[in-house]
C-alpha cells in the first residue's frame, strides 16, 4: 500500500484504449514553472522538516579537476552517512519506502542496507530544455489513446501532469542529449554471486532532442529516436546487434526493430522486441519494456497518477560509478555492494499501471516512482498476475554535469522468486559515455547493422 501520498494532481484511470484525456495547461499554470515550481515542474520549496531542501538550480558546473571523458567526480564526496536503514529498523521508515524496497530487507536481512545521506537536489538541465518545457506545457497533447505525444519537442512534454500517461511520457522523453555513444556491461548474477559480463556499445540518436527539428517535423517523420546496440564481449556473442526505430505515433507505425545474428550472418526483422519479451542476454531477469526502467508503447496498461510521496531513493550515485572500482567490487551476492550506494530522501511521483483485461503481460501491475526533479523513474515494483510482488528495479541516478542531464549510471532488476538480479549499465571498467557523438541516419539502417556485424 502506498503511504502518506499527497494527492496533488487529478488521479485518472484509463479504462479504454481510446479514453486517454490530455488537456494543455493554461498560461497562468505554465507561469508557475521557474517560480514556485522548478522549470520541469517539481515543487521548488523544501519539505516541512527540512530533510528535503529547496531546489536552487541543481549542479550548474563540473567539479574542479573534471574533464570531459572522465568518469564523473563526486561533487558530494565529503558528505557523511546520516543513518543506515537495515532489516532491523526498516519498519521505522516504512512510510518512505516502496513495498519492493521493503521486500529486499526481508529477502536479504543480513546484508541488504540503505546508507542515507543528506539530500542534494542536484538535477539540472540546459536552459534551452527549460524553455522548451515551458512551451510544451501549453502545447503538448497525448495522441488519441495516449500512445504517443504531439506538439512537443526537446523538453519535458507535461511538466504539470494531469494523468499517469503524461507522467510516464515525461520519463520516456526526458532530456539526455542528442547523440550519445555508451559503453557498458550487463551481468546476470546467480544466487551464489557468480556472473559473466556482457559488454555493449550503444548509440542513441534522439530526434526529439534535435535542436534543428520542430514539433511538426517530428510528427511528420514519426521517429522519436534511433537506437543501436552491439555486443562487444564475450567473444562467443561479439557482433550480435540490435537496431530500433522508436516512433512518435505508435498507432500510426509501431516500433520497428531488427537484429543481426553472427551465426546466421543475417539481419532479420524483430517484431517481438517489445513488451514482455525477455531482454537479450538477461537470463530472463527483465522484460524488454523494463529497459531504462520503462520504455515503449503504454497501450497494454491503464495508468493512474496517484500523487506524490517522500521516498528514499538511490541518488547522486557517483561512488558506485567510479572507475577506481572493478565489477567484483560492485557485484555481490543478492545485490550490489551497499557500501558503495547512496540513498537520499526525495519527492517522487507515484504512477500505477494495471494490465488491461484484453492484453497479456508477465506483470499484472507495475508501480513506478518517478523523481520530481528529473522525471527519471528511480524505483519500479512489478507484480505478477496473481498480485504477488515479482520484481523490484532500482535506478542509481546521478547528474552527467557536462551535459547537464540526470540519468542512471546503473539499473538493478531484482527477481524475488529466483533470488537473482540483473545489473545493467556497468561502466566502471569501460570508457565513459560520449554525449557529443557524430551520428547520422545512415548509421541506423539494417544495411549498416549488417556491415558492422561482419567486422
Amino acid at each position: 500500500m502506498i503511504k502518506k501520498i499527497s494527492i496533488i494532481a487529478t488521479a485518472l484511470t484509463f479504462a479504454l484504449y481510446g479514453g486517454a484525456v490530455s488537456a494543455k495547461v493554461t498560461s497562468a499554470e505554465a507561469a508557475k514553472l521557474g517560480n514556485e515550481l522548478t522549470p520541469v515542474g517539481a515543487i521548488k520549496a523544501g519539505n516541512a522538516d527540512g530533510s528535503i531542501p529547496a531546489w536552487t538550480g541543481g549542479i550548474t558546473s563540473a567539479p574542479a579537476g573534471y574533464k570531459v571523458g572522465d568518469h564523473h567526480l563526486d561533487p558530494f564526496a565529503d558528505d557523511q552517512v546520516l543513518y543506515t536503514i537495515t532489516a532491523a529498523n526498516y519498519k521505522e521508515y516504512a512510510d518512505f519506502l516502496s513495498p519492493g524496497q521493503m521486500a529486499l530487507f526481508e529477502a536479504y536481512p543480513d546484508t541488504y542496507k540503505m546508507p542515507v545521506y543528506p539530500t542534494r537536489r542536484s538535477a539540472s538541465y540546459p536552459d534551452f530544455v527549460y524553455e522548451a518545457t515551458k512551451q510544451n506545457a501549453v502545447n503538448a497533447e497525448l495522441i488519441p489513446g495516449g500512445n504517443g505525444v504531439k506538439n512537443a519537442i526537446m523538453g519535458i512534454p507535461f511538466p504539470i501532469p494531469e494523468n499517469g500517461l503524461e507522467a510516464v511520457w515525461n520519463h520516456t522523453l526526458r532530456f539526455r542529449g542528442e547523440n550519445i555513444t555508451r559503453f557498458g556491461g550487463q551481468a546476470a548474477v546467480t544466487e551464489s554471486g557468480d556472473y559473466t559480463v556482457i559488454g555493449f556499445e550503444e548509440q542513441l540518436m534522439i530526434k526529439y532532442s534535435d535542436a534543428g527539428f520542430t514539433a511538426e517535423q517530428l510528427m511528420e517523420d514519426n521517429i522519436l529516436f534511433k537506437f543501436k546496440q552491439k555486443v562487444t564481449k564475450p567473444s562467443r556473442l561479439a557482433g550480435t546487434a540490435l537496431l530500433v526505430h522508436e516512433t512518435v505515433d505508435q498507432v500510426k507505425t509501431p516500433r520497428q526493430a531488427w537484429t543481426y545474428n553472427t551465426g546466421q550472418r543475417r539481419v532479420r526483422r524483430a517484431p517481438n522486441v517489445a513488451y514482455d519479451t525477455p531482454g537479450s542476454s538477461t537470463d530472463g531477469l527483465r522484460t524488454t519494456d523494463d529497459y531504462d526502467m520503462y520504455n515503449g508503447s503504454p497501450n497494454r496498461y491503464n495508468w493512474e497518477l496517484k500523487g506524490k510521496q517522500e521516498m528514499y531513493v538511490a541518488y547522486n550515485s557517483y561512488k558506485i560509478h567510479s572507475d577506481q572500482l572493478s565489477y567484483d567490487d560492485v557485484l555481490k551476492q543478492h545485490h550490489v555492494n551497499p557500501e558503495l550506494t547512496r540513498f537520499e530522501k526525495h519527492r517522487v511521483w507515484v504512477v500505477e499501471a494495471t494490465l488491461k483485461e484484453e492484453f497479456r503481460h508477465v506483470y499484472g501491475k507495475r508501480v513506478f516512482y518517478i523523481d520530481e526533479d528529473s522525471w527519471q523513474i528511480l524505483v519500479a515494483d512489478s507484480y505478477d498476475d496473481r498480485g504477488g510482488l515479482y520484481r523490484v528495479a532500482l535506478a542509481y541516478g546521478l547528474n552527467y554535469y557536462e551535459v547537464p542531464s540526470p540519468w542512471s549510471t546503473l539499473e538493478i532488476y531484482h527477481d524475488l522468486n529466483s533470488r537473482r538480479y540483473l545489473a545493467t549499465g556497468l561502466d566502471n571498467e569501460e570508457d565513459m559515455y560520449d554525449f557529443n557523438s557524430e551520428l547520422n541516419d545512415r548509421m541506423f539502417t539494417p544495411q549498416a547493422l549488417r556491415r558492422e556485424g561482419k567486422r
